[in-house]
């Protein structure tokens, strides 16, 4: 749990500073509307280079182990974002802002594409068979923690500086201060023993040599699956922490201090969801959870927009609450469920896959699909795409087989 927090603190601090600064910062040539939407488009990178880190990161997790995999991942996230909070604006380099900007981003992308499985792996395959969906929450934990974390971290800075100052360089400081919840997160993974099923598959010689090939030749039903499963998650996730930053702050008027202050209060509610969906997987199965949080997302996904745009700051707020809940219902079970879907010879390999490119439906279209269809064909349109995803989601997750009772060494 902490470090899938510090990965997705560094990540959401990034999707806040696209929403706010970034199209001021590093495309101020493109004007306030079009260097939005730059800002995004560099958003959406990472989503792209996930499977590439799945890819990557996900072999040397299935060859070499759980544990030393999830060091290169936070030390690969840790210095992109440091590095990010130290880069100049177009103002001093010019074009070399915007190029480096993106450079780092998909350094970023690469780290989260990897980070993911390793860390459900870690706790699913230590945890007792009746309290997986319990354990495998855990990680899923982490990014509520992060968005509390990173709107609590913006909040305090807008409170102590002036917006000119902000935009300056107040800005930066979340970006810095990652660097020591990397120290932190370093700590607590080098204690981090490696799984037992895991080390008998080393002892016993049954690595796979390819995972990625092999996941693909044995289980590629089960990775597009979850990848479809994940779709709508993603898009609600990042509607709530990313575009509606945005379209409440550019389009209704509300003050950044107020949705920042929002997002703190969705990330309690994402995160008691998140809780009780880890909750409910171990009793009534992950495949029902996680049916019934997509169903819900369908419905939601047509309300949302026509409460937004009551121009009501208080029916904004729950807007944003009851997004994040759509999301947290579903994706607590998902710790367990993705794992046990797949060998453990190519495990951590076949887990990252779906997520990842769950991630790329789910997450790099949404940013620039919502910014073109709210301004061609209102904000509404933003509503159907997101019922859609739910329903696409719905389908995907129906297709797969219930794992509750399914020991992990039989799979």
């Amino acid at each position: 749990m902490v470090g899938t927090t510090i990965e997705f603190y560094d990540f959401y601090i990034y999707g806040t500073a696209a929403a706010l600064v970034f199209g001021k910062q590093f495309f101020p040539a493109l004007g306030p509307a079009a260097g939005t939407v730059a800002a995004f488009a560099t958003f959406g990178v990472a989503f792209l280079a996930r499977p590439f880190g799945a890819m990557l990161f996900g072999h040397f997790g299935d060859r070499l182990g759980r544990k030393r995999t999830l060091v290169s991942t936070l030390l690969l996230m840790g210095l992109s974002t440091a590095a990010i909070g130290l880069l100049p604006s177009a103002a001093a380099i010019g074009v070399f802002a915007p190029i480096l900007l993106v450079a780092l981003r998909i350094l970023q992308g690469l780290a989260v594409g990897g980070e993911w499985a390793g860390a459900v792996l870690l706790t699913t395959e230590h945890a007792p068979p009746e309290r997986r969906g319990w354990y495998g929450m855990f990680p899923q934990l982490g990014p509520s923690v992060a968005l509390i974390l990173s709107s609590g971290t913006y909040v305090a800075i807008d409170l102590g500086m002036s917006d000119a100052a902000f935009l300056d360089w107040g800005w930066r400081l979340p970006f810095l201060i990652s660097s020591v919840l990397v120290l932190v997160g370093m700590y607590v993974r080098l204690k981090v023993t490696e799984p037992t099923i895991f080390t008998e598959l080393v002892a016993d010689g049954r690595r796979s040599s390819l995972p990625l090939l092999e996941v693909f030749r044995e289980q590629p039903r089960q990775v597009l699956l979850t990848a479809g499963t994940l779709m709508s998650i993603f898009s609600f996730f990042y509607t709530a922490t990313t575009f509606l930053t945005s379209y409440g702050t550019g389009t209704l008027g509300h003050s950044r201090l107020f949705v920042l202050s929002d997002g703190i209060y969705a990330g309690v509610v994402f995160g008691v969801t998140t809780l009780i969906s880890g909750f409910y997987a171990d009793r009534i199965g992950r495949r029902t959870v996680i049916a019934g949080a997509a169903v819900l997302s369908a419905v939601w996904g047509l309300a949302l927009f026509p409460v937004v745009d009551t121009g009501s700051p208080l029916l904004f707020a729950v807007a944003m609450c009851v997004t994040l809940a759509c999301m947290g219902l579903g994706y607590g079970a998902l710790g367990a469920f993705l794992p046990e879907q797949f060998a453990t010879r190519y495990r951590y390999t076949g887990a990252g896959m779906g997520f990842a490119l769950g991630g790329v439906l789910g997450g790099a279209a949404l940013p620039l699909a919502s910014a073109s269809l709210a301004q061609h064909f209102g904000s509404v349109a933003v509503g159907v795409y997101l019922t859609v995803t739910a329903l696409v989601s719905l389908a995907c997750v129906l297709g797969l087989s219930e794992t509750r009772e399914r020991a992990l060494a039989e799979v």
